[in-house]
């Protein structure tokens, strides 16, 4: 068999529902010996952790590890401190086979024509926070019309910080952008040198010192959230489909456990362990909300809607050069194979366009 002939059946199979694929021997690429995970952040602790999200219990609770424990495949977690512009060169360089990211990340590299699917939701409505220095004058977004703000250009926090200027009658232009990553933001504006910064909930620390404000979150906006997937490199998944298949299975379980109220303390211990996010912050951001809509892995109306949003506002705000079909992105294939094994299609709740629940179906 020529290796033209070879090369071609093996990108058939990526094309076919994982229920219908045969794997001979002639056709199925040889096991590695290690599944590579990349995570667009520094992580926490030594050995680094995950520090939210079902990415962070996955990790945690080694449910990854434990699928391929049998089959002698290890599996490495790859932080990156240069967080999604990192994670995208090492996607380039064939150096991760599977990867979680915010949403400007995944969306640059694909448009720039990373060969990626995003085959999985880790949180479906990541919230942005604005804190401004403790005595600061700012009260509002709008506020912040000439003055100095920082985020980390090229993360998903830049998405959102010109969707929510943009919701306040403001752009990027209007106020006097630094470049920073979260630490040297955090930094900066308790020497004084900033007048408010946008990130993460892992900002709040700030306001736990003492040292800043909040100002602005997200959590009541929920057109202005976006959702953290798990993108699969696709010269992986196309070798691989039946270990794709188990690595989306095993993230599935976790999912299942995060989202169980029963287990809301010990999910807020994990990920307060080690990091800088109290668990009573985390209370406090989930507070009055099931961990079942923020947590879900399905690729339900709203978070495509967001998803398919977040291409289009990365067009509009110049940060990628032309939009692409979100639809030729998303593979659902090895999720509904999951969910449909585990008897789980109907466990997470799903929501419209809007964010407005509408029941447990299954989305076509």
């Amino acid at each position: 068999m020529t290796s033209l002939i070879r090369r071609q059946l093996i990108k058939g199979i990526a094309s076919l529902p994982l229920s219908g694929i045969a794997l001979p021997g002639l056709v199925q690429a040889q096991a590695p010996q290690v599944i590579r995970f990349g995570v667009s952040n520094a992580g926490v602790g030594n050995p680094p952790r995950i520090s939210t999200s079902t990415l962070a219990i996955a990790q945690s609770q080694r449910v990854v590890e434990e699928e391929f424990k049998k089959d002698g495949i290890r599996v490495e977690w790859i932080f990156f401190k240069g967080e999604g512009p990192a994670v995208n060169e090492a996607l380039s360089n064939n150096q991760l086979d599977f990867a979680t990211q915010g949403g400007l990340p995944a969306i640059v590299g694909r448009s720039v024509g990373l060969d990626t699917r995003a085959v999985f939701i880790s949180s479906s409505r990541a919230n942005t926070f604005l804190l401004a220095g403790r005595d600061s004058t700012i009260k509002s977004v709008a506020d912040l019309r000439g003055k100095r703000i920082a985020f980390h250009k090229g993360t998903a926090t830049q998405l959102a910080v010109n969707r929510i200027l943009s919701l306040h009658g403001l752009s990027e232009r209007d106020v006097r952008v630094m470049n920073l990553d979260p630490a040297a933001s955090q930094a900066a504006l308790q020497a004084g040198d900033l007048d408010a910064i946008f990130g993460a909930i892992t900002i709040l620390r700030l306001r736990e010192a003492g040292a800043a404000k909040l100002v602005f979150t997200t959590r009541d906006a929920a057109v202005a959230t976006s959702p953290s997937q798990v993108v699969a490199n696709q010269a992986f998944a196309s070798r691989h489909p039946e270990l794709t298949q188990r690595t989306v299975k095993a993230l599935v379980r976790a999912a299942q456990w995060v989202s169980d109220e029963r287990n809301r303390e010990d999910v807020f211990a994990t990920w307060s362990k080690g990091g800088s996010i109290t668990a009573d912050m985390y209370r406090e951001e989930y507070d009055g909300v099931p961990l079942a809509e923020r947590l879900s892995p399905v690729f339900d109306p709203f978070v495509v809607a967001r998803m398919r949003q977040s291409v289009e506002d990365a067009h509009k705000f110049k940060l990628i050069r032309k939009p692409f079909d979100i639809h030729a992105w998303i593979d659902t294939r090895y999720l509904d194979a999951s969910l449909k094994e585990l008897g789980l299609d109907k466990h997470w709740p799903r929501f419209d366009a809007s964010g407005k629940r509408i029941g447990h179906a299954a989305i076509a």
